[in-house]
């Protein structure tokens, strides 16, 4: 059997490919792509070019083709969210919560990738998540939730509570997914902080205050308890820095190249008891938490800006990196 799938090659070009694709093995899931949303994550070019040539796409919801032998409580035609990664459950890591360190999340991949009309679903991950889509979810919406359940862990590990004032830092689509978050669990004000004025009327419309990054720190004298650093740039980090209430968290959302560095204010830190919170990625836990968010209405699909064939999913990333789109969903025709 064979499928179509993109691939992005280290010149940093997307080739529509024709992939064989391996017989089915015990415990795993052939997919059939129906939505797929193109992650910001994806056009950082220093963090995806390194792992070239790859079939990019993981904010997935698709429908069961096949199943390997063993798997009986999933059934061909059915809708679900497909996760990327999965942990095995039993190391080290795993018994300490720590699901996203452990190896065989690390080391699980979809094949060929997302981009694809079809996909092979390893064993490790049908069994821990592969997530059935309510019938009232729809395609759109139900892509939604790998994203959503990054922001989960982002909030959680930040430990925001009901009351809190949180400031969000780039408001592209993550920010606003914080926003609408935020909201939900019940933050106080919400600032959102951009340089871009279109994305700072697009907040306000969802509710947030809006501020521009020069304003923040005047604005924000008492602080916020929560700031989310959406940008991996020093310049996003040294302003949440500003604006951060004592004994507050920063959110370091995103990643910065390897070789970037940061100079600490130690002695700032200390007194004021900043806690610097990295989030990174979301475990199977986060994916249950955000699908049923999104099931009981979390308004994600506002944020939509661009639905494309799936043959256009370059064409979406170019949107992406000209900031002209907040999110974009591609779905074969």
């Amino acid at each position: 059997m064979h499928t179509h799938a993109w691939r992005l090659t280290p010149d940093g070009e997307y080739h529509w490919e024709r992939v064989e694709l391996p017989p089915l093995q015990a415990g795993e899931a052939l997919i059939r792509l129906r939505a797929c949303g193109l992650c910001t994550g994806e056009v950082m070019d220093w963090y995806t070019l390194r792992k070239v040539p790859l079939t990019p796409g993981h904010e997935l919801v698709g429908e069961i083709e096949a199943l390997g032998d063993g798997v009986q409580w999933l059934a061909v035609g059915e809708r679900v969210v497909v996760h990327h990664h999965a942990p095995c459950l039993q190391c080290a890591l795993c018994r300490r919560g720590a699901f996203v360190h452990c190896p065989t999340w690390r080391s699980t991949k979809l094949f060929p990738g997302g981009l694809s009309e079809r996909f092979v679903v390893p064993a490790a991950i049908v069994r821990v998540d592969l997530l059935r889509v309510p019938d009232h979810v729809s395609d759109e919406r139900a892509a939604f939730v790998e994203p959503l359940a990054c922001v989960v862990r982002s909030l959680r590990r930040a430990g925001l509570k009901h009351g809190d004032t949180l400031a969000i830092v780039g408001m592209g689509v993550m920010g606003m997914l914080h926003l609408l978050l935020g909201q939900a669990w019940g933050a106080g004000q919400i600032y959102a902080i951009d340089r871009l004025e279109h994305r700072l009327a697009f907040a306000e419309s969802l509710g947030a205050t809006p501020l521009h990054a020069d304003d923040a720190p005047h604005t924000l004298r008492d602080g916020a308890a929560v700031v989310v650093v959406g940008p991996g740039s020093e310049p996003a980090l040294a302003l949440a820095l500003q604006i951060v209430a004592p004994d507050g968290a920063v959110v370091l959302f995103t990643p910065a190249p390897p070789d970037a560095r940061f100079p600490l204010p130690w002695h700032d830190l200390y007194f004021r008891e900043t806690r610097l919170v990295p989030s990174y990625s979301a475990s199977h836990m986060e994916m249950r938490i955000a699908l049923t968010l999104i099931a009981n209405g979390l308004p994600v699909e506002r944020l939509i800006t661009h639905r494309l064939p799936l043959q256009g999913a370059p064409e979406g990333y170019a949107l992406l990196r000209r900031a002209e789109a907040l999110k974009v969903i591609v779905s074969p025709q």
